[in-house]
């Protein structure tokens, strides 16, 4: 886990992790007075109302920023639902109630193309790899149904082979098609499955290598 570096305003602590930043550029493109990576420093907390630069954070979907409030407002908590989603080409964007090698989450990006050097997370690395993989799988027979997805989830990486969330979750195209609800499911991160995002055993054959976590 990387170390995180804090920005801290008037009303608002802004975090941020380099090492699991993907460049979504979300917050650039909503509060560029606030996060400037033209400026130094690049973070001015004060810059903005302390909830509005809050609500734009929740939307970092690797947790790369978090943030303190220092008003007496509410600290980001854990979504309602717990959400797996399949992003095209790219990495698993998790946002629920999270515990990844001990350490409580709210947000993360998951590499999915076993090319990372940052693993378990995405560094970006499939676009220099050309991976391809659909973020439109065919949704998964049987289903249940329920929209109970909420409450604890635990994200457990085996060594050389895949990631397992195990919790209530809901797993979803990139575009929010629900493609299974499930307490427990192992995603491939080797990038060879022919049953993206799913485990099929590929990484065995393909020889691949990561830590467990």
């Amino acid at each position: 886990m990387g170390k995180p570096r804090s920005y801290a305003g008037q009303d608002i602590e802004i975090s941020f992790d380099m090492s699991r930043c993907i460049h979504a550029r979300n917050c650039f493109l909503k509060l560029p007075q606030v996060f400037d990576p033209a400026r130094r420093p690049w973070v001015d907390p004060d810059a903005a109302p302390a909830e509005e630069i809050a609500a734009m954070i929740r939307t970092c979907p690797s947790g790369a920023l978090t943030f303190k409030k220092l008003d007496g407002g509410l600290d980001e908590a854990p979504p309602i639902l717990n959400r797996a989603a399949v992003l095209e080409n790219g990495p698993i964007s998790i946002a629920g109630d999270l515990e990844i090698a001990g350490e409580k989450m709210t947000r993360v990006t998951l590499c999915r193309c076993g090319e990372s050097k940052n693993k378990p997370f995405c560094d970006y690395a499939h676009v220099d790899a050309g991976f391809e993989a659909t973020g439109e799988p065919p949704a998964k027979e049987g289903d249940p149904g329920t929209d109970e997805v909420g409450g604890p989830v635990v994200v457990t990486g085996f060594e050389n082979g895949p990631v397992q969330v195990k919790g209530a979750v809901e797993i979803t195209s990139g575009t929010g098609h629900r493609l299974n609800v499930t307490k427990s499911a192992f995603l491939c991160r080797c990038g060879q499955s022919k049953n993206k995002p799913y485990c099929d055993g590929s990484h065995k054959a393909a020889g691949f290598e990561a830590p467990e976590f």
